[in-house]
C-alpha cells in the first residue's frame, strides 16, 4: 500500500526568510551581482505579482496593455554552469533578499536527492509528485485573491540532472521517464495555478536536462568560474585585513588564475573553502600570515577541474 512520504523524505530541510545568516551568506557571494539582481527580479514577480502592478501604476499610469506576458512566465529558473561557481549558494540564500524586498515571508524547500527513491517501480514518480503536492498546498495557502501575496515558496532542486535527465536518452529507464513527466506536470501545476511559488534548478549539465524543462524556464542563468576581477573581489577583504598591500593581493590573485599546463583558474569555492583557510591555518597558531607564503600556497592549490559534460 502506498503511503504519503514524510517531509523529511522529500526535503533536506526547510529554511524561512528573512534570515540573518542567509543574508550574510548572500552578501559573501561577491562577483555575482548581475545574477543576484536578475534572480531577485524574476523570483519577486513570480512570488508576488502585485509588485509589477504597483510598478506600472507608479511609472506608467496610462499604460493600457496587459501585464500577463510578464506575470504568466513559467515558474522555473535554471542555474547552470561550472562546478564551484556559486549556483547552489545563491539558490539557497536568494530567498532572503526576495523576502526583504517584497516584505513577505519566503520558505525554501530544498528537494532531497533521496527523491530518486530506491528503484522500486513507481517510487520516484510518487516522491516527485508528493514534493510538488506539498509545494502546491503550501503555496495555495499564501495566494491572495487580490493584492499582495501573503508569502512565497521556493522549491530548490540541486543536481537537477540527477532527477530530470532528457527523456530522449536511449539508455533512460521507463521509471526515470515517468519521474521527469511528473516533474514537468508539477511545474505546470504551479504555473497554471498562478501560485506564489517558483522552482529553481541547479545543474552542471544543462544539456542533459529534458528539453521540455529547458523550454519552460523563465530564465537560464549561466555561471562561469571567476575572472581576475572577481577573484580580487573575493580575496581582497580577507587579505587586506591580514595586512597585505594592493600589489601583494594582486600576486595572490594572479596565482589563482590559469597557469602553464592548467588553462583554468580557481573556482569560487576553491578560493573561499580551500585557499583562504589554507593561508590562515598555515600560520596558526605560532606565526603571522605573510604575503610571500600566501602566494606559495596559492600556486600550490590545484583548481577544481571543470565539469566535462559527456554526450549521451
Amino acid at each position: 500500500m502506498n503511503m504519503t512520504p514524510s517531509l523529511d523524505n522529500l526535503f533536506e530541510r526547510r529554511l524561512s526568510f528573512p534570515d540573518p545568516l542567509a543574508r550574510q551568506r548572500l552578501a559573501a557571494l561577491v562577483g555575482l551581482d548581475g545574477h543576484k539582481q536578475r534572480l531577485i527580479k524574476i523570483l519577486s514577480l513570480l512570488i508576488n505579482p502585485e509588485g509589477l502592478r504597483k510598478w506600472a501604476q507608479a511609472y506608467h499610469p496610462h499604460f493600457n496593455g496587459s501585464l500577463n506576458s510578464i506575470l504568466r512566465r513559467p515558474p522555473l529558473v535554471l542555474l547552470a554552469g561550472d562546478v564551484g561557481s556559486g549556483k547552489t549558494e545563491l539558490a539557497e540564500t536568494i530567498g532572503d533578499e526576495v523576502a526583504r524586498q517584497e516584505n513577505i515571508d519566503v520558505t525554501l524547500f530544498p528537494l532531497s536527492l533521496a527523491t530518486r527513491g530506491q528503484g522500486r517501480v513507481g517510487e520516484m514518480t510518487q516522491l516527485i509528485s508528493a514534493a510538488f503536492d506539498h509545494t502546491v498546498t503550501e503555496a495555495s495557502k499564501l495566494k491572495a485573491a487580490t493584492g499582495k501575496s501573503r508569502g512565497g515558496i521556493i522549491l530548490l532542486v540541486d543536481e537537477a540532472d540527477a532527477l530530470a535527465q532528457s527523456r530522449e536518452a536511449a539508455h533512460m529507464h521507463h521509471e526515470d521517464r515517468a519521474g521527469v513527466n511528473a516533474f514537468i506536470r508539477g511545474v505546470d501545476r504551479i504555473g497554471n495555478g498562478a501560485l506564489p511559488a517558483a522552482v529553481i534548478m541547479c545543474t552542471n549539465r544543462l544539456g542533459a536536462l529534458d528539453p521540455a524543462l529547458r523550454r519552460r524556464a523563465a530564465e537560464i542563468l549561466q555561471f562561469q568560474r571567476p575572472d581576475g576581477a572577481q577573484r580580487h573581489a573575493v580575496l581582497s577583504p580577507t587579505l587586506t585585513g591580514l595586512g597585505f598591500s594592493a600589489a601583494q593581493i594582486e600576486q595572490v590573485v594572479t596565482a589563482t588564475g590559469p597557469a602553464a599546463g592548467i588553462p583554468y583558474g580557481c573556482t569560487f569555492s576553491d578560493l573561499t573553502q580551500r585557499l583562504l583557510p589554507a593561508i590562515i591555518l598555515d600560520a596558526y597558531p605560532t606565526k603571522a600570515v605573510t604575503a610571500a607564503r600566501a602566494v606559495d600556497i596559492a600556486k600550490a592549490i590545484v583548481p577544481t577541474p571543470p565539469f566535462q559534460e559527456k554526450s549521451a
